[in-house]
Formats: C-alpha cells, sequence, structure tokens
C-alpha cells in the first residue's frame, strides 16, 4: 500500500483563500487524498516537524481539525532521530530549500513514504532519487492512473 507524507501546507490547504482556482483545485484534491487516507485505501506518514508546525497554527479551528484527522487515521509517526534527520535534511538544504521543508523531506524518507505532497512551489523544484515530491493535484492524476491498471 502507498504510503503518503504531507507538509504543512499541504495539510492547511483547505482553509486558504478558496476563491483562487489554484488553491480551489489543490484544496479539492488535498480533501480526496484525506479521503483515500481515511477509507484506508492509502497510507498516512507524519512527524514531529510536523507536529510542531500544525501546533503553532494560530487558528484553533485549523488546528484541532488537522489533529483530528491524524489522530482518526491512526498516521504513522516519525520522531526526530537527529544524525538520519540532520544528514538528509542537508542535502536538501545544501540546494536552497528551506530549514522546515528540508526536514519535512527527511522525515518522509526515513518513513519510507512514496510520495511527499505539497503545494510549497520551492519544495516542489526539489528532486531527489529518495522521495517523489508532488502537488496534491498530480498526485491525484497520478492515483488515477495507478487505479485504472
Amino acid at each position: 500500500m502507498l504510503k503518503i507524507y504531507l507538509d504543512n501546507c499541504c495539510y492547511n490547504r483547505p482553509f486558504d483563500d478558496l476563491t483562487q482556482l489554484k488553491v480551489n483545485i489543490e484544496a479539492n484534491a488535498k480533501i480526496y487524498v484525506q479521503s483515500l487516507i481515511k477509507d484506508k485505501v492509502i497510507n498516512l506518514c507524519y512527524s514531529y516537524i510536523s507536529l510542531a508546525e500544525i501546533l503553532d497554527c494560530n487558528i484553533e479551528y485549523n488546528r484541532e481539525s488537522i489533529l483530528d484527522f491524524i489522530a482518526e487515521v491512526d498516521a504513522k509517526y516519525v520522531g526526530y532521530d537527529k544524525s538520519n534527520v540532520n544528514s538528509l535534511a542537508n542535502e536538501a538544504i545544501s540546494t536552497g530549500v528551506k530549514d522546515k521543508d528540508a526536514n519535512h523531506v527527511a522525515c518522509a524518507i526515513i518513513g519510507k513514504c512514496d510520495y511527499l505532497l505539497t503545494t510549497d512551489s520551492r519544495l516542489l523544484n526539489y528532486k531527489t532519487d529518495k522521495i517523489k515530491i508532488v502537488n496534491p493535484i498530480e498526485f491525484v492524476e497520478i492515483w488515477e492512473e495507478m487505479s485504472d491498471v
């Protein structure tokens, strides 16, 4: 079964300004992915950096909605393992990826995820052979192709 990792901007996409077409489509794609996770068709992985960013959200409804979703789906948790996280994160940082985003990448790799989903254009530009980093829209397209087989 596929395992995916959502970064913080992906978790929060449904709470953004949905009057913008791209944001609206990304939000709907994320909600579809969330339904696949709830239906146990794909697995979710999250991490210490995910929790830190979620808990840092100052909008209680958003924060609680995301935390409830993670608790509901029995997601795999990746804790902070300094040596593994730092070495993988430093690879991404050396290419210009921001520190928190690099930690998401590292945790997704450590969690043995197949995909990291993000709406962050900078992170989408990072390429590695260790994990596929895609937008939720792109993931839905990939999923539909895989499901047709």
